[in-house]
């Protein structure tokens, strides 16, 4: 494809939290449940900390924090192994692929703006931490609801997972656009603007309906706008000290963040703030 400096040419979204499943509930309920059978209660706190990145690096790190691996040496009489993680690993996959049916629900206003960015020309990738055997439940159920991007990376594909760029460049080869600049990369977690930063991306990230606030639409409307406000303003922070160029409340509201791209890639200013 021609390189066409100072014009975006493609976005690459996440899945979970970000187009699909409002409130990234499914990773978070399974991971509290296959813990709890290997005796460890977690809180729903600590599943989604490390949200974002390749599943099995998930529950590793899950089990590195040091008040997990406490009570996993207390209930084992050891500490974890990697043998561990892997037995964890094995027994998450098929229960997650039991629940994915009931998370798959396209987030309100993805398809619409989906199909704006397609009138704009522009290419639409995504990635994700869930393996393409979990993606072969989520694709068909989200293609039936209107969105399918043109490329879906998935954990495991690549040489490693989030925080590496690895999935961003091979979804950015797939769909035919450089340079980076020319690309914007959309997550809900901290690990994913880490990834968009590390691939010298333009980055957004997306606060309500993703792992920051972690509620339902349904449960997100019975909240406060105190709570609200507080949330929001704490996801703002934490996924601006990541590296988001941008932050949005959702999806929907991506279009005129473009448009400010844009603006800016005319410039010259590209997403590290030097001229191209």
């Amino acid at each position: 494809m021609t390189n066409v400096k100072g014009r975006l040419q493609g976005v690459i979204l996440d899945w979970a939290g970000t187009t699909i499943d409002f409130g990234s509930r499914a990773p978070a309920a399974v991971l509290v449940e296959i813990f709890r059978r290997y005796g460890i209660a977690i809180t729903t706190e600590e599943a989604r900390g490390p949200m974002g990145r390749a599943k099995r690096d998930h529950i590793a790190a899950i089990l590195a924090m040091l008040r997990i691996a406490a009570l996993w040496q207390l209930k084992h009489r050891r500490k974890p192994t990697d043998q561990d993680i892997q037995r964890i690993y094995d027994d998450f996959l098929p229960l997650q692929k039991e629940t994915l049916s009931n998370h798959a629900d396209v987030i309100p206003g993805v398809i619409e703006t989906i199909a704006e960015c397609r009138q704009r020309g522009l290419k639409i990738g995504s990635t994700t931490g869930y393996t393409r055997e979990l993606m072969d439940v989520v694709c068909p159920l989200a293609a039936a609801n209107g969105y399918a991007p043109d490329v879906v990376l998935c954990a495991g594909e690549t040489a490693a997972g989030r925080p590496a760029p690895w999935m961003i460049f091979r979804a950015a080869e797939q769909l035919g656009v450089y340079p980076m600049s020319a690309v914007v990369v959309v997550d809900d977690t901290t690990v994913g603007i880490e990834a968009g930063r590390n691939a010298g991306a333009w980055t957004v990230g997306v606060t309500r309906t993703g792992n920051e606030f972690g509620f339902s639409l349904e449960e997100l409307n019975s909240r406060g706008d105190a709570e609200i406000s507080r949330l929001e303003q704490a996801a703002r922070a934490k996924l601006t000290a990541a590296g988001s160029h941008f932050v949005i409340d959702s999806v929907a509201s991506m279009l005129p963040v473009l448009d400010e791209i844009n603006s800016r890639l005319s410039q010259g200013i590209g997403p590290d703030s030097a001229t191209l």
